[in-house]
């Protein structure tokens, strides 16, 4: 191989590396360093179980026309088994969140992390199934986990809170 057509290879593989180390390569990105709180455009909660005395759970938060809201949906079947359809909701609302209400949800949302959403075709899981939506996630970078396993408690109790008081 000679010296010119050497140089070339290793200052493409260079160039790809040097891509890949921007933003389409990296593997996660973490809330409150890497994703600033003003990027963050949706965040979704869902649990589905199926199984005896089914339920669904959604927490939705979103900006929408410079306001921040907040929509949640349940569907139950009390003593039987799923799937859930819209005739099952037995609680749904929305309502505009006060900056303080967002401030706390982005406390809960920050130092998770955010990576490539995965395509899974196994079954049985309830989740709950976490997506964070943000400016440059590029519709692919946005399965989300939070920090610490304990937090998604203390979150889930914020929504609940949040859900008693909608419009």
């Amino acid at each position: 191989m000679n010296k010119n057509r050497e140089k070339r290879i290793v200052k493409a593989l260079l160039a790809a590396l040097m891509a890949c180390s921007m933003f389409e390569c990296k593997r996660e990105y973490v809330v409150g360093r890497d994703i600033k709180p003003e990027e963050i455009t949706e965040f979704y909660y869902t649990y589905s179980n199926i199984n005896f005395d089914a339920r669904y759970q959604r927490y939705h938060f979103y900006a929408e026309d410079s306001r921040y809201m907040f929509f949640h949906e349940t569907r139950e079947k009390k003593n039987d088994y799923g799937p859930l359809t819209e005739k099952d909701t037995t609680a749904a609302g929305t309502r505009e969140l006060t900056a303080e209400e967002w401030e706390e949800l982005m406390s809960y949302l920050n130092g998770g992390t955010v990576i490539r959403r995965q395509e899974d075709a196994s079954s049985g899981d309830s989740g709950p199934w976490l997506y964070l939506y943000w400016k440059k996630d590029k519709g692919k970078i946005q399965e989300y986990s939070f920090e610490k396993p304990g937090t998604v408690l203390a979150f889930e109790e914020f929504c609940r809170t949040l859900a008693q008081g909608d419009n």
